[in-house]
């Protein structure tokens, strides 16, 4: 594993090394060895705090809350400020320092296992290191949970849980992510567009309808739409619909012609194939099974 650094703790500071016994367990467990902390900390106003890794043999994600510092890489270099969160994969060379005048406040975590680089790449796009997560408070809970293995006695227990706490942690960083790149967007202001989109489930909208709502030419609005969210536009606002529509199916006695009016089809068959083609069953399929 990739050690960390060796910045003096102060008595407000945390650091956790997972032992090799625990290494070994969790590498083994099969609720830990997709993913698990090889070490975490929190290193509050870090004044000093550098690191340099030419061997770097774990993933290391570095959560600014406040301050500032900077991270080099064989891309280059750049700056790091509060909300802002590096992940530097395995395998690749790095240094990293807190801003001299105004030093940064760290949570990070060393993380290795069978599903670490999906998590990695989940969170990355190739050759950007740092994502704008903002300072949310479920990230400061996950890291404060998790670091609470540190008056455990390494109790193994306590270990699956902090690596199950990681494993949500770095999916919610990835969420988070997504609603900072939806309020910063500018022109295409996708929150909104999203809000105007779920208003209008009981409707049709076409493509040039919500490329105008964002202003955008209906090719350039579709690229980024896909870009920003994984969907085409029309599949999401498809996907709107059928969530809409299992509401629908949940919380009312409905006919399934009634349900598909309700959500602007005129052909309930049309509907019916779009639901099962969604969510894997028929409406009525559905209904059913929300029974047992």
């Amino acid at each position: 594993m990739s050690r960390p650094s060796n910045w003096p703790l102060s008595a407000t500071a945390s650091r956790v090394l997972t032992p090799k016994f625990l290494l070994e367990a969790l590498e083994k467990h099969p609720l830990t060895l997709g993913c698990y902390p090889t070490a975490m900390g929190h290193y509050p106003n870090a004044h000093g705090h550098f690191m340099r890794r030419r061997q770097h043999d774990d993933n290391l994600l570095l959560f600014c809350t406040e301050g500032r510092g900077s991270v080099q890489t064989r891309d280059g270099k750049f700056s790091v400020s509060s909300g802002d969160t590096v992940i530097l994969p395995r395998d690749l060379e790095h240094s990293y320092a807190a801003d001299h005048a105004v030093p940064w406040t760290l949570y990070w975590v060393h993380f290795q296992g069978t599903d670490a680089q999906d998590f990695v790449a989940h969170l990355l796009n190739e050759d950007e290191y740092c994502i704008h997560s903002g300072v949310e408070p479920s990230l400061l809970t996950g890291f404060e949970q998790m670091l609470t293995v540190k008056s455990t006695g390494y109790s193994l227990d306590a270990f699956i849980g902090a690596s199950n706490r990681l494993r949500h942690l770095l999916a919610e960083f990835a969420l988070c992510r997504d609603r900072q790149r939806g309020q910063n967007m500018g022109t295409m202001r996708l929150l909104e567009l999203q809000s105007f989109m779920r208003e209008r489930v009981s409707s049709s909208l076409s493509l040039k309808e919500l490329a105008a709502f964002s202003r955008l030419t209906p090719q350039h609005f579709a690229t980024r739409y896909k870009a920003e969210t994984g969907y085409s536009p029309m599949r999401h606002f498809l996907h709107m619909k059928m969530e809409a529509a299992c509401r629908l199916l949940d919380s009312t006695q409905h006919s399934v012609k009634v349900i598909a009016a309700n959500l602007g089809y005129l052909d309930p068959l049309y509907f019916s194939r779009m639901f099962r083609q969604t969510v894997g069953l028929s409406p009525s399929q559905y209904r059913e099974s929300q029974r047992g």
